[in-house]
């Protein structure tokens, strides 16, 4: 069942369109991610979800009713520009921050206890908002963000300024509200972490959705002629093979795009036969960061096929 449904959202300033008609659904139960480069429209997409901006046409939907301040209450926000009070202590900004959303007391201030030691921040909780780091202060704003226990949770850009550790317990506490039936939507630029947390996608470039669906059914659609390759040696020789349509090198992974479905064999054999020592080698495999690449660099997707996009992907 789709929870929430954005509807053809346009938002145009100073003659720009940031969102050309943008619509997607969010399932019941997933992790949804509205991914694409920066500036290509994700965040003004969510401001309009929050009715923080007003879009110019379109409309956002929950459970069949047009959204309101209801669906605010029922929010924790996590905005791309943080926003604390710097002379507020720790404590005080997680009290005032659950009080604007209704809660307070014992079971609240239990809870902020957790998160404050689980962040390991606990020893700060008198410290004054400026004189936390700015990875800390990420993580106090994440804090406040679900403290108040909302049905939604939405993060823009959250990863932004954290350490890899602190990064793992961001991922590790989001897969735990969702176990916990939270609707999670979050905006990234990095494809990494949504193909490793998201059940379905939503992918804008220049304002527009050039993909959409689930990120299972996207992968396997645009795997069927992919390999990915660690390797030692030199495959140069590949270039203006007949099997080749395209090569990609990623550092450590080489991804290669066939022209034809079930040529993986051969393009094995053939690497095989020119003494490429192969470390890992992934028949119909395919990165989330190849798709964008794909999608995203090439304008004629971006311009004229984002609708056979979502189909197909829709589809597959």
């Amino acid at each position: 069942m789709n929870l929430l449904e954005v509807r053809n959202l346009v938002k145009t300033f100073d003659g720009l369109k940031a969102v050309d008609n943008v619509s997607f659904t969010v399932p019941e139960g997933s992790v949804f991610g509205l991914i694409g480069r920066n500036g290509a429209g994700k965040t003004t997409t969510i401001r309009m979800m929050m009715n923080i901006y007003l879009p110019d046409s379109g409309e956002v939907v929950l459970r069949g009713v047009k959204v309101g301040q209801e669906f605010k209450n029922k929010v924790g926000y996590l905005p791309e520009e943080r926003g604390l009070y710097k002379k507020m202590k720790v404590w005080e900004t997680l009290m005032y921050f659950a009080e604007l959303k209704g809660k307070a007391g014992k079971s609240i201030e239990q809870k902020a206890e957790e998160y404050l030691k689980r962040f390991e921040l606990y020893d700060r909780k008198l410290s004054k908002m400026e004189d936390l780091s700015k990875g800390n202060q990420q993580k106090l704003q994440f804090i406040t963000t679900i403290l108040h226990d909302p049905e939604f949770v939405i993060l823009d850009e959250p990863f932004s300024g954290l350490d890899p550790v602190n990064t793992n317990l961001l991922k590790d506490i989001i897969l735990e509200l969702k176990q916990q039936g939270k609707i999670i939507i979050f905006s990234t630029h990095l494809m990494d972490f949504a193909e490793k947390m998201c059940d379905h996608i939503v992918m804008i470039d220049h304002g527009k959705v050039i993909l959409e669906g689930s990120l299972s059914e996207i992968k396997s659609k645009y795997s069927q002629r992919n390999a990915s390759l660690t390797f030692d040696g030199d495959i140069s020789f590949l270039n203006g093979n007949p099997l080749i349509e395209k090569i990609e090198n990623f550092g450590n992974i080489t991804g290669i795009r066939l022209k034809e479905d079930n040529q993986t064999q051969q393009l094995l054999k053939l690497l095989v036969d020119n003494n490429i020592i192969i470390k890992k080698f992934d028949a119909n495999d395919i990165s989330l960061q190849e798709i964008f690449i794909e999608l995203a660099g090439n304008e004629d997707n971006i311009n004229g096929s984002s609708s056979v996009s979502k189909k197909e992907a829709g589809n597959a």
